[in-house]
């Protein structure tokens, strides 16, 4: 069964790029899309949209180590904000790449967290804890989105799946989004019991911790949407609030695509809840999004673990050789 799982998840994955890129080849809007119309949608971005752009980035990836930050909080270990910075920076850059985060995630938080004293169990609700914040964000986000602009999402389902959901159904659905935030603040102010769904068992934290977690995963995906929102042309430009709810729906769609790096999910969900705009300047600002949220920080995050494993080895060769010689 583990094997199977294990295989599934990057099948899962190839199917979803397979198609997306299948759907956005046979996309009429983009028959006539030629390379040159691209990079001109690159030249006629302004030096400050490149500028507020990598702003945005930085913005994303500090809020992603405080996920980190929060979640040792919550297990009451204390470490260095650079250690907690470059763990967060390097498991992220890795995970959204590969796709599959958790567990991707998992294997370079244990790598590093496993030197600081935190036992397996403490890192394997590190992880979890992250993921829930993320998860907590997304719901505040996107209910706030679908209460007060359900028309992009009823667009993008329509344009992925043509299947239409009245505005009612989906603000309703954003309500409902709101009320599960709003018990899990409540659980924690009145220190209600654990709440247990299957084998899952989630122990309300403090409200401080509460507080920063509603903070934290907003302030990630506001940052992130802040890159494309730079890097889009100011005529024609419908706002920062569609474009953030452009890129949580598409974002959301890569994510559980498991497709690595959410390769072809993330530019077909995107260009349908982008149809005012022309597809080369929709294009040329999700490549920004990629070199700067995704690629730039692989390679770094490559150099950071390069340097951690060979550190961990200088370790145990120098611990071996002061043991000398076995007997």
């Amino acid at each position: 069964m583990k094997r199977f799982t294990a295989f599934l998840w990057p099948l899962v994955g190839l199917a979803a790029v397979i198609l997306s890129f299948y759907l956005l080849l046979t996309d009429q809007s983009l028959d006539r899309l030629t390379a040159r119309e691209i990079y001109q949608s690159f030249k006629e971005i302004s030096p400050l949209g490149y500028g507020f752009a990598a702003c945005a980035t930085l913005i994303a990836y500090a809020a992603l180590a405080w996920y980190d930050r929060i979640a040792l909080a919550h297990l009451g270990h204390k470490l260095s904000w650079l250690f907690i910075s470059l763990v967060s920076f390097t498991t992220y850059a890795l995970s959204h790449n590969i796709g599959a985060s958790v567990f991707s995630g998992a294997v370079v938080r244990y790598r590093a967290y496993s030197t600081k004293g935190l036992s397996i169990a403490e890192i394997g609700l590190l992880v979890a804890f992250c993921s829930f914040t993320f998860a907590l964000g997304t719901l505040l986000v996107g209910g706030l989105v679908l209460v007060f602009e359900p028309g992009i999402t009823r667009r993008m389902l329509y344009g992925v799946s043509h299947i239409l959901v009245g505005t009612a159904r989906l603000r309703l659905v954003g309500e409902a989004m709101l009320a599960f935030v709003a018990l899990y603040i409540a659980g924690s102010v009145f220190r209600l019991r654990p709440l247990v769904v299957g084998r899952f068992q989630l122990a309300y934290p403090r409200i401080g911790i509460v507080l920063r977690q509603l903070a934290a995963g907003p302030l990630e995906l506001l940052g992130a949407a802040g890159i494309i929102y730079f890097a889009l042309p100011q005529a024609g430009n419908p706002g920062y609030f569609i474009v953030l709810a452009a890129f949580l729906g598409s974002f959301s769609a890569a994510l559980l695509s498991h497709a690595p790096g959410g390769v072809g999910v993330l530019e077909l969900v995107f260009l349908k809840a982008m149809p005012g705009l022309p597809p080369a300047k929709v294009l040329a600002a999700l490549i920004i999004f990629r070199v700067l949220y995704l690629i730039v920080p692989l390679i770094f995050a490559i150099g950071v673990v390069i340097l951690f494993e060979r550190g961990r080895l200088a370790e145990a060769l120098r611990a071996a050789r002061q043991r000398g010689p076995s007997p």
